[in-house]
């Protein structure tokens, strides 16, 4: 199984890395404050993550001083086969050697193998690709091919989603900031999560997609059930509207199966997949989507460009990695190691339920529920003080998402409750 992947991590020793001056965390900080935000750095102490990040290994991230701290941010699930894998950082090299990011409008090698690979890689009919750099421009690339292929403006999505900060994405988000900028991108509307009346009665004629993820990893990690996405695909096909998922935190093996919408048997029309493409060793995002709509493309194929976009030496990394994908199944020890972090998770909020409401998740993806952002926050601080790394939901900011590589054994599920099981146990106090 997956787990004979440890054996290709990167074996750098703190040892080995260098000892940092204690000041020099500290100083990063105060130059970050007067130069990114200081409100950045503000959250940032808050979470007892005052630290700096001197990359990773495994599924830990090294801090300045060489300490390691499990990591159950993973780059917002983009390392599911671990920190600096071992396998990956020989292909980014040596892909380095060979090629550049080339011509982002003219074909190449690297771009068709990659898009083969994908087509086999991602069940269903979704064949043909478009290579994107974050998540946020892929969804804004769905939702421009939804509208153009249909000749509706109409996009229907969810409450509570979190799909990115870009123009689309942005505007169909639960994001608390985006009135920060005035109107955005028209014809769009949210309806209740699972409640297919209200879907039925905001789907019509003008409408091009229909937008969700199907486990909100930054909202409690609530869940789109079966039953409800297969309405919802129903609705879709009667209406002759584009069924758009994003599975930017829920592919590429986390929920237990490949890809989450397999669980319901239910196959969307375009799919998100986010930076887990090239297991965060390279910013590479995409879109997949059926040959139906490549048609739009076939007559308008410069609707979305993008610099770095299908960059040759990111192709040659996706590529491995998709090859590790198929040949460890991390997917497999999702299912099998996800129940006993998801019922650990349950335990310590019956014995801490003053700190600890509830727990939610699939797979290596889950969620605590706390007594508030500011409880979210405390937990934060308490678990980083021992040794693992985790953050609040971007949109339910009272919950704290857990999310480790793929490439956990036994023994670190079993830390992470521990550590999880003490954090609460301080909040409690």
């Amino acid at each position: 199984m997956y787990n004979a992947l440890q054996k290709s991590q990167t074996g750098t020793s703190p040892e080995g890395r260098g000892k940092r001056g204690p000041q020099k965390p500290k100083e990063l900080l105060r130059v970050a404050a007067g130069v990114f935000s200081r409100g950045l750095v503000s959250r940032l102490c808050g979470l007892g993550h005052n630290l700096l990040e001197e990359g990773g290994d495994g599924i830990h991230l090294l801090d300045g001083s060489g300490r390691r701290v499990i990591d159950c941010i993973a780059g917002a699930g983009a390392c599911n086969l671990g920190r600096r894998n071992r396998v990956l950082l020989e292909e980014l090299v040596r892909a380095s050697r060979s090629v550049d990011q080339g011509n982002f409008v003219m074909l190449s090698e690297q771009k068709a193998a990659l898009a083969h690979r994908l087509a086999s890689f991602v069940p269903g009919n979704l064949n043909c690709s478009l290579f994107t750099v974050v998540r946020g421009e892929a969804m804004d690339a769905a939702c421009k091919l939804a509208r153009g292929a249909t000749g509706r403006p109409g996009l229907v999505t969810v409450d509570g989603g979190c799909y990115g900060g870009t123009g689309f994405a942005l505007t169909l988000s639960a994001n608390g900031n985006k009135g920060l900028f005035g109107d955005l991108i028209p014809s769009t509307a949210a309806v209740p999560f699972g409640d297919i009346g209200a879907m039925r009665r905001a789907v019509t004629r003008k409408t091009a997609a229909v937008i969700l993820e199907p486990i909100q990893a930054e909202n409690g990690c609530r869940a789109a059930g079966a039953e409800y996405l297969r309405a919802l695909r129903r609705l879709c096909d009667r209406r002759g509207t584009i069924l758009i998922l994003d599975e930017t935190q829920t592919g590429f093996g986390r929920t237990g199966r490949r890809f989450a919408f397999e669980h319901a048997g239910v196959h969307p029309d375009i799919l998100v997949l986010g930076e887990a493409i090239t297991g965060g060793m390279f910013p590479m995002t995409a879109m997949v989507f059926t040959p139906r709509l490549k048609r739009f493309f076939d007559a308008h194929p410069l609707i979305h460009l993008c610099t770095f976009g299908g960059h040759d030496l990111g192709c040659l990394v996706a590529t491995k990695a998709l090859e590790l994908y198929e040949e460890h199944r991390p997917e497999q020890d999702a299912a099998l190691l996800g129940p006993r972090l998801l019922e650990g998770l349950r335990n310590i909020a019956r014995r801490h339920p003053a700190a600890v409401r509830s727990a939610a998740g699939a797979g290596l993806l889950a969620s605590l529920e706390l007594d508030g952002p500011e409880a979210a926050l405390a937990f934060c601080r308490a678990a980083m003080k021992r040794g693992l790394a985790a953050t609040p939901g971007a949109v339910a900011g009272g919950t704290v998402v857990l999310r480790p590589p793929l490439t956990v054994t036994l023994e670190d599920i079993d830390r992470i409750l521990e550590v999880a099981d003490a954090a609460a146990g301080d909040i409690d106090r």
